[in-house]
């Protein structure tokens, strides 16, 4: 048996959490607000801010920091979007307007086996009557548009590696370095960090972000359960063969004792996104979500669609599914909120988050304008932000399905009855509350000689090095190792790194673990199961375009 957990070094707070002022910084910048992600929390944020700052005929400066090297290409989603949060934003537009692909006119719910496709009721949580099908790499680069026009300052391909603190007081970040060899040792073209000083610090981080973790550690905030994730791994494919339906399967090729499922949704006539999610608290040691991936492709429902055509991008990436009981007691502290993903406002049942996120960067951006209306950004102040989520949609609709990917945790069939049950009884089940394990904290089996699963073919499955290259991965061969591997791993657990990384980052030779870094594409797998995702040198990581 693996326990992840008895291998994973803690979290580095000592990196994360730097003072004011602190040697090692070049330039400094001072701003009002700072947002930490250009994602659709961070930029909702931005909007909001610049909208409020407009109608009053304030001055703000606000920056908007992004570790990819332009708009959207470390975005990835579904994505079928809610319309909710867009509207509330942009008020005077239509849904027309919105950087939507098409609204959701057929949808079908598939339970598989390893040779059919049974058509299920669709669940009431998974309707999507009047959503739409969207690229999230778009809808950023959308964003991010209108907030440059807003007079927001976009600030690509810098990620932010610390946060700065006075005290208990946040005060703003402090940027990566570039330019640093395999050691660590300054090149020719070496940049020094920088500092960005704010009086309110946004961290909009997505799933998984270091700093969020790192403040919610340091200042000691709990949640009735652990967080936990999935990992999605997703694939865009030009196709012969029109696809007019968004389809979710469940059942194979998930283990039945592993929560997950599928979707393949239509972007154009010709374009089709499809991919596959599985819970990280899965229990055999050799599952490899992307070998299940490749090997759902080849059944009949996805070839038939898939055959004569071609995969023309690639990317992963995990989710939070703890939902309500999972959500951090408080997401404001002093001088600081935390938004979306890093928050954990995302919903399984309906398999939404990104309304979630932006209606949180909104509350967000009206808590601060308030505060700093006030002359101060405390605590006291900018916790209206807290109450404006806790008596919102999110919080009613994150109760409402409280329990559902909770009820999973002890297999397919059992989850699957729980689940039905609580749709009846609006989420109510005995005991209140089904309590979960961290991640980590799950014990493996080993599988008694797994084998090394499908060979790919090149057409309709791929290797993991395939794979990362359709990701446009970025990174220069040299970059210095962001990830923090625990003391002696042995090669059972350098095993399950290998089967867990979907993108061929960790392998086992001779017997022990080898880390190829540069393959990374901040999926965040590894910082939930294995070794540490730290930030690293702005603009590496994949560059998505339609995902």
């Amino acid at each position: 048996m693996i326990l992840p957990a008895a291998y994973q070094p803690p979290l580095p707070v000592d990196q994360l959490l730097v003072p004011v002022g602190a040697s090692g910084a070049g330039d400094r910048m001072e701003l009002d607000v700072l947002i930490v992600g250009a994602g659709p929390a961070g930029l909702a944020c931005a909007i909001e801010l610049a909208h409020l700052a407009q109608r009053e005929r304030t001055d703000l400066n606000i920056g908007v920091l992004e570790k990819a090297e332009a708009l959207g290409e470390h975005s990835l989603s579904g994505a079928v979007v809610n319309p909710r949060a867009f509207r509330e934003l942009f008020p005077d537009l239509k849904d027309a307007d919105f950087p939507f692909r098409a609204p959701v006119e057929k949808e079908r719910v598939v339970l598989l086996t390893a040779r059919r496709a049974v058509t299920l009721p669709t669940p009431p949580t998974m309707h999507n009557a009047g959503n739409y099908v969207a690229s999230l790499c778009e809808i950023v680069r959308w964003l991010g548009e209108r907030a440059a026009a807003l007079g927001v300052n976009l600030f690509t391909g810098f990620p932010a590696a610390s946060l700065l603190v006075d005290g208990r007081r946040v005060a703003g970040v402090r940027t990566a370095a570039t330019g640093l060899d395999r050691a660590g040792r300054p090149l020719a073209n070496y940049l020094a960090p920088n500092d960005l000083i704010a009086r309110v610090t946004a961290l909009a981080e997505g799933t998984r972000g270091s700093l969020s973790q790192a403040w919610l550690e340091w200042q000691g905030v709990t949640s009735e359960n652990p967080q936990i994730f999935a990992l999605g791994v997703k694939e865009i494919w030009e196709t012969r063969r029109p696809l007019d339906t968004i389809v979710h399967t469940l059942g194979w090729p998930v283990p039945t004792d592993a929560f997950g499922g599928s979707f393949m949704y239509p972007l154009e006539s010709n374009l089709v996104a499809l991919g596959l999610v599985v819970g990280l608290d899965y229990r055999d040691a050799a599952l490899d979500v992307h070998e299940l991936l490749q090997r759902m492709k080849l059944h009949p429902l996805f070839r038939q669609y898939l055959e004569g055509g071609e995969m023309v991008e690639w990317g992963a990436k995990t989710i939070p599914e703890g939902g309500y009981y999972a959500l951090p007691a408080r997401r404001s502290g002093d001088g600081v909120v935390v938004l979306g993903d890093s928050a954990g406002f995302v919903d399984v049942p309906s398999l939404k988050g990104i309304h979630y996120a932006m209606q949180s960067g909104m509350f967000a951006a009206r808590a601060i304008y308030a505060a700093l209306k006030e002359g101060a950004a405390s605590a006291p102040r900018v916790a209206e932000y807290d109450r404006l989520v806790n008596t919102s949609f999110i919080m009613r609709d994150l109760y409402r399905t409280r329990n559902m990917r909770l009820a999973f945790k002890d297999g397919f069939y059992a989850g699957g009855i729980k689940a039905a049950l609580m749709t009846l009884t609006g989420g109510r089940i005995p005991g209140g509350k089904i309590a979960v394990r961290r991640d980590a904290e799950v014990e493996r089996a080993l599988t008694p000689g797994a084998g090394p699963g499908i060979t790919p073919d090149g057409r309709l499955t791929f290797s993991k090095v395939d794979a990362v290259f359709k990701s446009g991965n970025a990174t220069r061969d040299t970059i210095p190792i962001h990830l923090m591997v625990g003391n002696d791993v042995p090669a059972a657990v350098a095993e399950f790194y290998a089967r867990m990384c979907p993108a061929g980052v960790y392998e086992v030779a001779q017997g022990a673990l080898r880390v190829n870094a540069p393959n990374c594409v901040d999926c965040k797998a590894t910082d939930v199961l294995g070794p540490r995702w730290t930030p690293r040198e702005g603009g590496s990581g994949p560059r998505y375009k339609r995902m």
